[in-house]
């Protein structure tokens, strides 16, 4: 049995004060002057050390307020009160909404998962994951000691072609080709993020991420710089045709990644020529046409495949489809022409939530980029002003690559753990085993089809009341 997979976190402060869902309004016009003020006995303090932050703007009520609402409640004069923030509500957008953001800053800051003490109040169902529901059954029947104790869970991948089967020689060597697999511990791949501010130690410090994680940071080749040296095991060269030469890389690339596009065999057939031993992942947009496309890649010997979906997990010709149905399509066709096992399918774009990593894999991925919330672990607001030529408000270029990498490994480690209560929950021990399992999924859209397709069908004879 390898040794047990696990994430150390620990708590790396804010540099700027996050934006609060609520804040306080307390009104003096009217006040009473009441002996025992309900300022005075908040257990909390806040208002007995209330201040301003000049350079955000930010009353520290609002921030260290516990929402406990004993003040909101004990003033006679009903002064006080709990408002939703404008600011809040204006993070993000659509799909990285503020929730969202606000579950990625706290898991940045802790390293815990986020838990909600009410439950889930959302709707039933929802667009792209949200339509889709993993299968608890397990947990009625958890293991004595839970998910950390003396059953092993394991989240290690292989990314690489495998062999269907092994010949040997008559002295026992193996006989034709080799096997060409890297494992790493987690099923999760990080990816430089289409925009942001970022600079030299943003980048080192997602490298170094990367390398305590055991995984690979894919960026394109023309950000590597000297301070990424000692990384090159750790990365994943994006070569464009017109890029740098893949040979420019920093020793150690063990894995390469080349984008579709009109010339995109003759970039592969020179990273071949100039470097055999890398392993190379095409990048296919998620769109009309990407199943032949895979097959198209398959047949060039290519082993690994990576389907691109948009920013919010939409297809990027058809906003009315999502990612887990491109990647289930996919998965489907590479099976019915016998060639799924062969190689390796990954899956990018919408990847918020934990939760979304488990239900990818279930739809026939074996990992995932990651590349949005890397950049909310950063305190990004996502407001892309860096997109107009505007300042960043957080300032994350200047952040430190000690702080970037920790943040990360915070992030992804409560992750992890979420990973591990979902296939605890589902009583699967290795994330292998995830890639395709629909057996362990519940899609609304079936589910719907079962129980009232049919309830609108008028059969020959049948008289209505």
């Amino acid at each position: 049995m390898p040794s047990k997979y696990v994430i150390h976190t620990k708590p790396v402060p804010n540099r700027f004060e996050p934006v609060t869902r609520s804040g306080i309004i307390a009104w003096e016009e009217g006040c009473l002057k009441c002996a025992v003020c309900v300022k005075t006995r908040c257990v909390y303090g806040v208002y007995d050390h209330r201040g301003l932050d000049s350079r955000q703007m930010i009353d520290s009520i609002d921030n260290e307020c516990m929402n406990c609402l004993r003040c909101v409640q004990g003033c006679p004069k009903e002064l006080i009160h709990k408002s939703l923030n404008p600011e809040f509500k204006a993070l993000g957008d659509s799909y990285w909404s503020p929730e969202i953001i606000n579950s990625l800053w706290h898991q940045a800051e802790t390293g815990k998962i986020p838990v909600s003490g009410s439950g889930y109040p959302g709707p039933f169902s929802g667009p792209g994951f949200d339509s889709m529901w993993t299968d608890m059954s397990e947990i009625v029947r958890p293991t004595r000691d839970g998910i950390h104790g003396r059953e092993y869970i394991s989240t290690s991948i292989d990314i690489g072609r495998t062999l269907t089967y092994l010949k040997f020689t008559g002295s026992g060597n193996l006989d034709g080709e080799s096997l060409s697999v890297t494992d790493i511990p987690l099923p999760i791949i990080l990816r430089v993020p289409g925009f942001g501010t970022l600079s030299d130690e943003t980048i080192k410090g997602w490298a170094t991420a990367a390398q305590r994680l055991g995984t690979f940071i894919a960026l394109p080749q023309e950000m590597i710089s000297d301070a990424l040296d000692d990384f090159g095991k750790w990365l994943m060269p994006v070569i464009s045709p017109d890029g740098p030469d893949p040979g420019s890389a920093p020793e150690g690339v063990r894995l390469v990644e080349v984008p579709w596009g009109e010339d995109w065999k003759g970039v592969v057939r020179n990273i071949r020529k100039k470097d055999p031993s890398l392993q190379i992942s095409l990048k296919i947009p998620v769109a009309d046409g990407m199943e032949e496309k895979a097959l198209l890649v398959v047949e060039e010997g290519i082993s690994i495949i990576h389907l691109e979906a948009g920013p919010d997990g939409r297809f990027l010709d058809d906003r009315t489809q999502y990612i887990k149905d491109g990647i289930r399509s996919v998965h489907t066709k590479l099976i019915g022409e016998g060639v799924r096992d062969e190689l390796t399918l990954l899956a990018s774009g919408g990847l918020a939530m934990a939760e979304h990593v488990a239900k990818a894999m279930l739809c026939g991925a074996d990992a995932v980029f990651v590349d949005f919330p890397l950049l909310i672990a950063l305190e990004c607001r996502m407001c892309r002003r860096c997109t107009k030529g505007l300042s960043c408000p957080v300032e994350i270029n200047a952040a430190p690559s000690k702080w970037v990498a920790a943040r990360v490994v915070n992030l992804l480690g409560a992750w992890h753990n979420q990973l591990l209560e979902v296939m605890g929950a589902m009583g699967i021990r290795d994330a292998r085993r995830l890639r395709g399992e629909t057996g362990r999924a519940m899609f609304f859209v079936d589910m719907d089809k079962s129980l009232f397709g049919s309830m609108g069908d008028v059969e020959e004879g049948c008289e209505l009341e």
